[in-house]
């Protein structure tokens, strides 16, 4: 797996994204003790709300922002993106008002809107290979999995010496790194195939999504990721501190064990992709987060958490790490920054709804009852993802062009009987419709 650290661009673009994420795992422990010290009990509607902002902010501006994604150079945006959440996070320790943190989250969020996409976008560009490009999203999953492990435990350290301010430094100087490594690389920006409105622009990524059967089962997926997973992240301040009467490095401990999970699937997801393709694998850990969600109210310790939430993890990785290859053999190189932002406005969609919920919801009738509830949800996504994503799902689909003459160079490259033929079908220009054939 680590062989594809020989690559010099792709090996600065993952120490940036280790760096900004330990710094944002930083943060997210700091976020929840603010809002406990802001707050008290109703912490989780705290981070409930200040999270529907984030997903606000980018449902409504990762399309947009895809757009920008053509014009300007790609190290040039994600350098000044970075810089700007830098700058954004430098307010948060002097926060004390609840509206401020809702304020700072969004301006914070924006630039994730932009930043997160792209960089999503650049990686197979970097690494063509698919098998480079597989082994890159376990790698980045484990990246993912820092935050939630590594970050927690390092912010446990620190809290027994600094006072939890001091952990919003670390995010800054996370994201000051991550812009000078980027600085250093060369990345390519593929060009677009013809000059586009910015309505099409800002749609296209989203009209290629919906319009892809594996990608509509995707978004069903990321009904259930989220469903389960804004119970861990919302409500795990709520269990250890309000129900088990427990400090906040047990807060800490207890993200620890969702993170260590979710790594230890991302380690055995290259091998096991080897041999299986990615919808039984993404069902089976939906399936898994299905499960644990359910049996949330029997944890009733802290070492019951700490199982749980690692088990949850695991099914969490297990769903979400393939993801990427998805995506990737959904579109052309010239579409994916579009399809990446369109995949990252869905997915956070689920999360607007599944935050507040599990805040609010938790807040109101109690946490037994909203385990119950985020289960439902979770399962209504694995039901239709298994009705939208067809078991046979061929990368070659047959279909035929009646409206294209014998001439056109499409028909040249793949001759047919009948103007019918057989080749890798994305949508795009000449295919804007899937085959009845193929769902």
């Amino acid at each position: 797996m680590l062989s594809i650290l020989a690559n010099r661009t792709y090996r600065h673009l993952f120490a940036a994204q280790i760096i900004a994420l330990v710094g944002t795992g930083l943060a997210t422990v700091a976020l929840g003790l603010l809002a406990w010290d802001l707050a008290g009990e109703d912490a989780g509607v705290v981070l409930g709300t200040a999270l529907a902002i984030k997903m606000v902010a980018y449902v409504s501006l990762a399309p947009i922002a895809s757009v920008f994604a053509d014009k300007v150079p790609r190290r040039t945006m994600l350098v000044s993106l970075d810089l700007i959440r830098a700058v954004v996070v430098c307010a948060l320790p002097f926060v004390t008002e609840i509206w401020q943190i809702y304020l700072l989250i969004f301006l914070l969020q924006s630039a994730s809107a932009g930043f997160t996409p792209t960089f999503q976008a650049t990686i197979p560009d970097v690494l063509p290979d698919e098998a480079d490009y597989t082994r890159a999203l376990s790698l980045s999953r484990l990246a993912y999995d820092l935050e939630s492990l590594l970050s927690p435990m390092l912010a446990a350290a620190l809290l027994t010496l600094v006072s939890f301010p001091v952990l919003f430094g670390g995010t800054v100087i996370g994201f000051a790194a991550s812009a000078l490594l980027v600085a250093t690389t060369t990345l390519p920006s593929p060009a677009p195939s013809r000059v586009r409105g910015i309505y099409e622009r800002t749609t296209r990524g989203l009209r290629i999504y919906l319009a892809t059967p594996r990608l509509r089962g995707l978004l069903a997926l990321n009904l259930t990721i989220s469903a389960a997973g804004a119970m861990v992240i919302v409500n795990t301040v709520v269990i250890v501190k309000g129900s088990f009467g427990l400090g906040q490095t047990d807060v800490a401990f207890a993200l620890a064990a969702f993170g260590g999970g979710s790594m230890t699937a991302a380690l055995l997801l290259p091998r096991l992709l080897d041999h299986v393709r990615e919808r039984p694998a993404m069902v089976c850990g939906a399936a898994s987060l299905c499960l644990g969600t359910l049996i949330g109210p029997l944890a009733t310790s802290l070492s019951l958490l700490i199982g749980l939430w690692a088990f949850l993890g695991f099914g969490y990785s297990l769903t979400l790490t393939p993801t990427g290859r998805l995506l990737r053999r959904s579109a052309h190189p010239e579409d994916r920054p579009a399809l990446f932002a369109a995949q990252f406005a869905l997915s956070h969609a689920c999360w607007l709804v599944a935050y507040p919920l599990a805040g609010r919801f938790g807040a109101q009738f109690g946490l037994d009852q909203t385990f119950l509830v985020m289960a439902l949800l979770a399962m209504l996504g694995v039901i239709a993802a298994m009705r939208l994503w067809p078991a046979s799902d061929p990368d070659e689909i047959p279909h035929e062009h009646k409206d294209l003459p014998a001439s056109h160079p499409h028909m040249q490259q793949h001759e047919g009987m009948s103007h019918r033929h057989s080749h890798a079908f994305v949508i795009d220009d000449l295919h804007n419709a899937w085959p009845r054939g193929g769902l």
